[in-house]
């Protein structure tokens, strides 16, 4: 294959799609030309759009999609020829059956791969670069990056200069889950802290699911010393964290965002939260919740804070 057309198939939360984009990249890697086109939720795959991975994306949730995913379900002729007309279909979608694959083939595409969304032993970023061996394609590295693009950082730079100051630190103490999340009276302390000894700014990034932890922690704090984050689309949030000193968050999707965008992150993991999802680099400083939690993130953000 000399310029393939190539479509990966990725549903999922945010995590998930970032520890794929090392599979994505190699498959860029191998081949440069290629059209690589991504199936998936628009606000999270447009994180790859554009920006270096991938060439289109179209979204997984259109309703003639749906005849995909029954047992000889009826086509949409359109998505018949737009699935023909790729040689590589790699598929993470959770399906057992082979439903959606078998429906993929019988319209007439090339090679149809089918990746396990739910890695077991190996780190998620590894497990999701297995399938392509398939091709002849190992990969070695293994960490993800997210790349935002110049209009994306434009934004940024108009958003961070309404906060000012040169070191800028990121909480985000929200997750997908209240049982990955660390103890919001922690993250109270760590903020008084890295304001009073470390002398930063603080961004405290505010998702969809985070509007009553936000609130717990707004209380915590006695003085107004955030700037909020919220309403950005992901690709804007990437390009903010991307010009922070620092990141510390729980075991979520925006954490493994602000460890991809090569910004030092501390990632704050439970008993709910296991280690084949850890994100990756040589930036990243992993802290499990104990009794010096707490000590361990003031070491590591002195560290990284300079």
């Amino acid at each position: 294959m000399n310029h393939p057309r190539i479509l990966v198939v990725r549903g999922g939360a945010i995590g998930d799609f970032i520890l794929t984009l090392p599979a994505v990249g190699a498959l860029r890697e191998r081949w440069p030309d290629a059209h690589i086109e991504i199936l998936g939720y628009p606000h999270i795959i447009e994180l790859a759009h554009q920006r270096h991975y991938a060439d289109a994306i179209r979204s997984i949730e259109a309703g003639p999609m749906a005849g995909f995913f029954v047992p000889n379900g009826q086509f949409n002729e359109s998505l018949v020829d737009y699935f023909r007309g790729f040689h590589v279909v790699l598929s993470y979608i959770f399906d057992p059956d082979h439903i959606f694959a078998d429906n993929i083939r019988r319209c007439g595409a090339g090679q149809v791969i089918e990746a396990s969304p739910r890695p077991s032993q190996l780190h998620a970023a590894e497990h999701y670069c297995k399938p392509l061996e398939t091709l002849a394609i190992f990969v070695q590295q293994t960490v993800p990056r997210v790349f935002p693009n110049d209009v994306d950082r434009a934004l940024a730079s108009r958003f961070l200069a309404a906060v000012g100051g040169k070191r800028i630190v990121a909480l985000h103490p929200g997750s997908g889950s209240e049982r990955k999340n660390w103890p919001v009276e922690k993250f109270a302390a760590i903020a008084r802290w890295l304001v009073d000894e470390l002398a930063v700014q603080l961004l405290l990034v505010q998702g969809e699911a985070d509007e009553a932890v936000v609130a717990r922690l707004t209380e915590l704090i006695e003085f107004p010393i955030f700037h909020r984050v919220w309403g950005l689309k992901l690709v804007e949030l990437a390009a903010v964290l991307e010009r922070c000193t620092l990141f510390v968050g729980n075991d979520s999707g925006i954490t493994h965002m602000a460890a991809a965008v090569s910004t030092p992150t501390i990632a704050l993991f439970g008993p709910a939260s296991l280690p084949i999802w850890e994100p990756r680099g040589e930036h990243v400083s992993i802290v499990r919740f104990n009794e010096r939690d707490i000590a361990k993130v003031c070491d590591a953000a002195s560290r990284f804070v300079h």
